[in-house]
């Protein structure tokens, strides 16, 4: 098997450290040793690192996209890209940055993850994706399948928004919109039928693909690389992964010798659900809980994973979950500093405005909040409308003082 240039050398578990497997095939239902009846352990992926070159990763270079860059720290890259990565920080207010994945291709960090997962299935020579996602993730699946030339089966709910309805038909997917709870059952039977690469969790408790979250180290590598190390990264938080792939990140840079800390990593999860800060509360490796009524559906899940567990306690962070008026508020406020998010995607920001007077020291660094997606992805998008206003300066007027504009 063909690994570019990249310097991984196999899996190891997270359940336990000294199970370790080969590089190939991709474990796409976790560890296979570890797993109960209640939990499975996911598997990451290790490298040599001590063949890297930190210097040679972080040496000045054309600001452009693609993880070609990192490809190092990274699994094989046998998939073309997208011109995924090199997203903006952009600082909101003094020492307090947002880190805008919306400016990947399909608009969301998933970009980066499904740059590593279709490589994966390039490698195993799968005929196509299978992945069941309520937008991003299938939306980023779709369109990395079709640049590698393979097929993509989306499993999303019966409430798709009809935005990512369109996104994900131009991309060619087969999308098959499924009550919620049937969706996991249905990818595992498609998998197993059509020999689809699964790029979508397998397990009871969540473990994803091996390869998913190596493509979220980036962001931590392009923060460090943009304002050094930060104080702490407040990330909006679902199944973990990308929490999981941003602490990761920053825990290889002080691994190769680039800081001697690791920032604070935050969980910002959905108060409807917050199955990870149920889990790091109880002591638990993973948690199930119900999920309540929200429009934060990328981030309202059920269940968490082990990763997410990882990332908080190995960063000193705290397992934080905001409301959906304090999203909205965040979402706000993003708005009146230019930036266009969905309302999951504000969950960052929303956890740092959560603590009040108890947010970071900025004396010990800037902070990063992440923020994941586009708002073009939020559901109702689609049926605001602004008013026609007649032509004549009366009636502009009146809607210009109805706005607070005088003059």
């Amino acid at each position: 098997m063909p690994t570019e240039d990249s310097l991984a050398t196999g899996q190891r578990s997270l359940g336990d450290h000294t199970l370790a497997y080969p590089l190939w095939p991709p474990l796409t239902a976790g560890c296979p040793r570890t797993g109960t009846e209640d939990v499975d352990y996911p598997v990451e992926v290790d490298y040599a690192y001590d063949r890297a070159d930190p210097a040679g990763l972080f040496a000045p270079a054309p600001v452009r996209g693609g993880l070609e860059r990192w490809a190092p720290l990274l699994p094989p890259l046998l998939a073309p890209g997208l011109g995924e990565g090199a997203t903006p920080l952009v600082e909101i207010e003094p020492g307090v940055y947002v880190k805008d994945e919306s400016r990947n291709p399909t608009w969301s960090h998933k970009d980066r993850l499904n740059r590593c997962t279709t490589s994966a299935a390039v490698g195993v020579g799968a005929p196509g994706l299978a992945v069941a996602s309520s937008g991003n993730h299938g939306a980023s699946a779709a369109a990395y399948a079709a640049r590698a030339g393979l097929r993509c089966v989306v499993f999303t709910g019966p409430d798709l928004p009809p935005n990512v309805d369109a996104f994900l038909n131009a991309y060619g997917a087969v999308v098959l919109p499924v009550p919620w709870e049937a969706r996991w059952p249905l990818l595992r039977r498609t998998v197993d039928r059509l020999g689809l690469h699964p790029v979508s969790n397998l397990t009871a408790t969540h473990t994803g693909h091996a390869y998913g979250p190596e493509g979220y180290k980036t962001i931590a590598y392009e923060i460090f690389r943009d304002i050094g190390l930060p104080s702490a990264v407040f990330v909006p938080t679902g199944y973990g992964e990308l929490l999981f792939g941003v602490w990761k990140g920053f825990a290889e840079l002080r691994r190769l010798g680039l800081t001697d800390r690791v920032p604070r990593v935050h969980s910002c999860e959905s108060a409807a659900s917050g199955p990870l800060a149920r889990a790091v509360a109880e002591g638990l490796p993973a948690a199930r809980v119900p999920v309540g009524p929200s429009d934060a559906y990328s981030i309202a899940a059920p269940v968490s994973g082990y990763r997410g567990v990882l990332a908080v306690r190995g960063s000193g962070g705290w397992a934080l979950t905001v409301d959906d008026r304090q999203l909205a508020d965040a979402q706000r406020e993003l708005a009146r500093a230019g930036l266009w998010t969905e309302l999951s995607s504000a969950a960052g920001l929303a956890g740092l405005r959560s603590l009040g007077d108890g947010r970071p020291d900025l004396s010990e660094g800037p902070v990063v909040c992440v923020s994941t997606s586009s708002g073009f992805k939020d559901k109702g998008v689609d049926t605001h409308r602004t008013e026609p206003v007649a032509p004549d300066w009366d009636a502009v007027g009146r809607r210009l003082r109805a706005a607070g504009l005088t003059g």
